[in-house]
């Protein structure tokens, strides 16, 4: 009985530096796992996922002729409109909230 609650105890600790491990690549993970779940996000906020039927091969076709604007000469002007027409949709989130 004493074993179980010993290695049980042991789990229970293990389980808690895991939690807290700050090692280097564990940082560099969360903070590239927390930027996925943001940019996923930003997806789901614009309507995508409704838009394309959740069709993962239609999502990744936009991205890639996104991609590929910001590629060509007319990047600068697209980063502008981009940016101005997200700052506006944030803007107007915020009003409604």
């Amino acid at each position: 009985m004493a074993l179980s609650r010993l290695t049980a105890a042991r789990h229970r600790l293990e389980a808690a530096m895991a939690r807290t491990d700050m090692r280097e690549w564990q940082i560099k993970r969360r903070e590239r796992t927390r930027q996925l779940i943001e940019l996923g996000g930003l997806v789901i906020k614009a309507g995508l996922v409704e838009l394309a039927d959740d069709d993962r091969a239609t999502l990744y076709g936009a991205f890639l002729a996104v991609a590929a604007k910001l590629r060509s000469e007319e990047r600068d002007s697209a980063l502008a409109l981009w940016k101005r027409k997200g700052k506006r949709a944030f803007e107007s989130d915020v009003e409604q909230s």
